[in-house]
């Protein structure tokens, strides 16, 4: 017998009521004024337009939802399907399902011309986008489909992603986890806050958070962990939310984080009277936190579905509270899950239900030297194998050469990731066919597991059995600094991550830097979630705001040896977060390595306690130790505040045996 755990109880009563709900509900329909398709369904009423694909109108129970308008669309994919050769179609007709589905799509062609104008420029790929409305389905599906002909030239593709503005005299409360829920302020709060650092950064003079530092980085989030978000009414009691059944055509698997919602940023200082209306974003190409990629060369043939997601309507009777329009919509979840992939998508890339695969499997720690025998917060996952993009044949990429795309940053491909059980097993549903790598990461165990050449067949259950991941170690561990969880918010700082500046603030909390003793010191008090230049009073005026300079900044670990010893030692360090331009490392005041080439993840400067990870292990001669007191020293260079690095995890191992 099948047994189902409370929340897919839940989920599935809710389903059954929504079912019930809508074979009562009206029939949808869809109608053609001829510059734009009406779907509507007696609750959801949606305006597309067929130029280009945006969402020019989404009304909810007789509420407009959206802060734009057929003339000024404010809903949309960053790269719409607007081309000098765009046609737009019914796919799905109601008329030949009794009503129960209508989907309409925009196409455009890029003819190997750039199209798809947005925030991270344009692309070289015929676009289409669609929208899906069910009968009594409290919100409206939309999906994007991109591809690229392999006589289309070389392209590449920027920041990319699905954002609804929504209407300002409704949504007043923002949802994205539960830290991050509570009342707004106002657009006219916003436009007379004062710039700080950066043009995304206000204090804010007036409102319920006067004296507060606003900056939308505060709210981004972990996609893989983010399973509904959004804005809802304290006066009028909706709610409008996004809602991901998968996170396989995101980038970056499950330690991405991304922008999720906010109000919307107006860099004029000067335009006192600008709107700046809730936002909700869906990125599956990010640009921020280490970014990811896309490049497709000539002679290529690329397709991706990105979608469908649903944006989710609910609400409308006095008693709806925020809180209980948002554990609505987390309920909608694995009600949507559970659906994927969609029986309905048809006519593109996209296979259906016994079309793809389970792969399963148990991960086994082979660990002599591990705390415990199991793996904590286990993700297994399956992704394209690690490649290097090629350079664009018109020039030298920006930034220099393209680096290795590994699951962390790659957004062309689809990935497939499952939290794994106490005992290491793990199953990954739906997975497409195709070859992969497998992949794992657990909250005690430094770097990954990582198995190429996995294939998975049409409509074939794969079971991998048990695998043994040996992490790789350099000798007896003779002490560490915080857990490897990818992250930095064991440490000092690090539960107020996600609040503006926390770099401006090291100084005050550490004035003579941090000295931190192993079997003493304590991670949580005595070592900062961040290594950054120590402010020294002193600024840089530029543009309309103030960029803190901080002086060169040493950290040191203070540590005893019980012998001297010789062999071989190596400090592995384990990056949650950089920006520094370099890092030194010292043993006992004699430098051993100048670390450099970190990718700067933007981490420090846009709040948070994660990014793109990375690990830099420094070998030195065993002989520089000495027995008793010995020091290990840190430095980051004089610079912006924000030019430091956020260790997630030190580690110092000793071989005696290596030369």
């Amino acid at each position: 017998m099948r047994r189902f755990t409370p929340a897919v109880v839940l989920a599935l009563s809710l389903a059954a009521a929504w079912a019930s709900t809508a074979r009562a509900a009206d029939a949808v329909t869809v109608t053609d004024d001829g510059e734009v398709f009406t779907l509507t369904n007696g609750i959801v009423t949606a305006k597309v337009l067929k130029r280009n694909g945006n969402l020019g109108s989404l009304v909810y129970r007789g509420i407009e939802m959206t802060a734009g308008s057929i003339q000024r669309p404010s809903s949309y994919w960053s790269h719409n399907a607007a081309s000098d050769n765009t046609t737009a179609r019914v796919t799905i007709d109601p008329a030949t399902n009794g009503g129960e589905r209508a989907e309409v799509s925009i196409k455009g062609l890029s003819n190997g011309k750039p199209m798809g104008a947005g925030p991270g420029g344009s692309a070289i790929a015929d676009i289409e986008i669609r929208y899906t409305l069910e009968r009594g389905l409290s919100g409206l599906y939309t999906y994007t489909i991109w591809e690229h002909k392999p006589d289309y030239p070389y392209t590449s593709v920027g920041e990319a992603r699905f954002l609804v503005k929504l209407n300002d005299a409704v949504f007043d409360w923002m949802t994205v986890d539960a830290k991050r829920n509570f009342q707004m302020f106002s657009a006219h709060d916003w436009n007379y806050g004062t710039v700080l650092n950066m043009k995304e950064v206000r204090l804010l003079n007036t409102g319920i958070q006067k004296g507060e530092v606003e900056h939308k980085y505060d709210y981004s989030a972990n996609q893989f962990d983010t399973l509904a978000w959004g804005w809802s009414s304290t006066g009028q009691h909706v709610g409008c939310w996004f809602v991901n059944p998968t996170t396989e055509y995101l980038s970056g698997g499950p330690t991405k984080i991304e922008l999720s919602a906010h109000r919307d940023a107006t860099f004029n200082p000067d335009a006192k009277d600008a709107p700046a209306p809730p936002c909700l974003l869906n990125y599956w190409r990010g640009s921020h936190y280490g970014g990811s990629s896309i490049v497709v060369p000539q002679g290529e043939e690329w397709t991706k579905v990105v979608g469908p997601f649903l944006i989710y309507c609910n609400g409308g009777a006095a008693s709806e509270t925020p809180e209980a329009l948002w554990k609505d919509a987390l309920a909608r979840r694995p009600v949507e899950t559970r659906a994927w992939p969609y029986g309905w998508v048809e006519g593109v890339d996209y296979p259906h239900a016994a079309q793809r695969s389970t792969v399963s499997g148990r991960l086994l720690l082979s660990d002599a030297q591990a705390k415990g025998p199991g793996l904590t917060h286990l993700r297994v996952g399956l992704s394209h194998a690690d490649y290097t993009p090629p350079a664009n044949p018109a020039g030298a990429a920006r930034g220099g050469p393209p680096r290795v795309v590994t699951w962390q940053d790659d957004a062309k491909y689809y990935q497939f990731w499952a939290r794994a059980n106490a005992d290491g097993s793990f199953s990954i549903p739906d997975v497409r066919p195709g070859t992969y790598t497998l992949h794992a990461i657990a909250d005690n165990v430094l770097g990954e597991f990582a198995q190429a050449d996995v294939t998975v067949e049409t409509g074939k259950p794969l079971e991998l059995g048990s695998l043994t991941w040996k992490p790789v170690r350099y000798g007896r561990q003779l002490w560490e600094i915080g857990e490897p969880d990818r992250t930095c918010s064991e440490f000092r700082g690090g539960t107020d991550a996600y609040s503006w500046g926390m770099y401006n603030k090291y100084a005050a909390a550490f004035p003579d830097d941090v000295n931190y003793t192993i079997g003493t010191s304590d991670p949580a008090k005595d070592w900062y979630l961040m290594e950054v230049p120590h402010w020294d009073g002193k600024t840089l005026q530029k543009g309309g705001g103030t960029d803190y300079q901080g002086r060169q900044t040493t950290w040191t670990i203070h540590f005893a040896m019980p012998a001297a010893v010789r062999g071989k030692a190596t400090l592995r360090l384990a990056f949650a977060g950089a920006e520094a331009r370099s890092l030194t490392v010292a043993v006992n005041d004699q430098d051993v390595s100048r670390i450099t080439g970190l990718l700067n993840t933007g981490m420090i400067h846009r709040d948070a306690d994660r990014s793109y990870w990375q690990e830099r292990d420094v070998p030195f001669d065993a002989a520089m130790l000495k027995k008793g007191d010995n020091t290990i020293k840190l430095t980051v260079p004089a610079g912006l505040t924000t030019a430091g690095v956020a260790y997630d995890y030190l580690r110092l191992e000793l071989d005696e045996e290596a030369k």
